[in-house]
């Protein structure tokens, strides 16, 4: 993402430049780790409204790495919190996107997408079912905007309180169950998009098996109060180094996950957006529930006719060792503009340049051939199948 070339600090520094014009405009929010992630020398950058970390001394690369191969350790408590209170909750926030709210068990987590009335999407998010209520994480950029929207539009039927009093931390990695299960014992029984309280120093935790990252790895809702000294402990781990921003958002692009704002937004659809999976079937035509969200006409019509869906989110591997940046143009091998680049970068698992991208329907194939026009070159990709890199999540031991 307007990255100027491969070396890590001008990477990391540029990483999220397109995300940050915003918060610039504005004082910055801070934190409860921020003055921890100033005592580990972290480099931080306007995030969401929020200062944020987007890399320590060792650098986005190694961040990366670490990740892929130990433990590392996010703050991401610029993200929204919220609870939906009452009877009719889950019934209630069905109502506001294309997922089946209602069937999902307890202490089990689903990811979601509110929904405009056109189809298209205004946030993507994730939920679970804490029995009495609907804990509820949203983007931080959207947190005022979606806790406002649930308010209109199923304030009546149930209540949306947000937790801005709640820290979120990620611990993503092949080893973060073994770091965790020292100081949570009894959280690696957790899986993959489940989740659990916990109790540490007295105070209840909320751990989800999830992340985003493509890795194995947990969420952990903890209040503000006790986030330093819980980050701080975690650290204590020998498996476990603090991640900045830049490493999530190559840690997500090459598992295949979209950011909103760049992948996904108010123009894309879910289909469009090769969200097919996060719809199930008791809302689709024909289900149980079928239809009932905003702009359901649109998005049903996609799912059942491939004709209705003219633009595509697709993989891109360059074919030349070239960085393919957001919002670069693409072209078939006439020079026809087929689309533009989403997100982009090299991708350091992989060693290649890795790109997402939404093209039209008709260069959406895997293995076709396109060119990306990159300061007036061609550079040649193709489509490929995502995730970039094999995701790891655990689903427990008979997987």
């Amino acid at each position: 993402m307007r990255m100027n070339s491969l070396g890590p600090l001008s990477f990391g520094a540029a990483v999220l430049s397109d995300l940050s014009t915003a918060s610039q405009q504005q004082s910055l929010q801070q934190t409860p780790l921020h003055s921890l992630h100033l005592e580990l020398g972290a480099r931080t950058v306007p995030f969401a409204g929020y200062s944020m970390p987007v890399q320590y001394p060792q650098g986005l690369m190694a961040e990366h790495k670490h990740t892929r191969q130990a433990a590392g350790l996010f703050d991401v408590s610029h993200m929204g919190q919220l609870r939906l209170v009452g009877d009719g909750a889950a019934a209630a926030f069905e109502t506001l996107m294309p997922v089946d709210v209602i069937g999902l068990g307890v202490n089990k987590q689903r990811y979601g997408l509110l929904l405009t009335d056109e189809g298209t999407i205004i946030d993507d998010l994730m939920f679970v079912n804490r029995g009495d209520h609907l804990f509820v994480i949203v983007n931080g950029a959207c947190k005022a905007g979606d806790i406002a929207h649930m308010a209109m539009k199923i304030g009546d039927r149930c209540d949306v309180i947000p937790m801005p009093e709640r820290a979120l931390l990620a611990l993503q990695g092949p080893k973060a169950v073994d770091a965790l299960e020292r100081i949570l014992p009894g959280v690696s029984a957790l899986v993959f998009m489940t989740g659990g309280a916990f109790q540490w120093n007295g105070q209840e935790l909320f751990v989800t098996r999830s992340g985003y990252t493509g890795e194995d790895g947990f969420e952990i809702s903890v209040h503000e109060s006790l986030a330093d000294a819980f980050a701080r402990e975690l650290l204590r781990q020998p498996e476990v180094k603090p991640i900045g921003l830049g490493a999530r958002n190559s840690l997500r692009l090459e598992a295949g996950l979209c950011l909103y704002g760049n992948d996904i937004d108010t123009t894309t659809t879910p289909v469009e957006a090769g969200l097919n999976w996060a719809m199930q079937k008791v809302r689709r035509a024909g289900g149980e529930r079928a239809g009932g969200f905003p702009g359901a006409d649109k998005v049903l019509a996609q799912l059942q006719d491939a004709s209705q869906v003219l633009r595509k989110r697709v993989g891109l591997i360059a074919l030349e060792r070239v960085p393919v940046r957001d919002h670069t143009p693409l072209q078939d091998a006439s020079g026809a503009a087929i689309g533009e680049v989403t997100s982009g970068l090299l991708g350091p698992t992989i060693d290649k340049p890795v790109a997402m991208a939404y093209v039209d329907a008709a260069h959406a194939s895997l293995g076709t051939k396109i060119n990306a026009v990159v300061r007036g070159k061609l550079v040649p990709m193709e489509v490929v199948a995502m995730p970039f890199v094999k995701q790891n999540y655990y689903r427990g031991p008979s997987h």
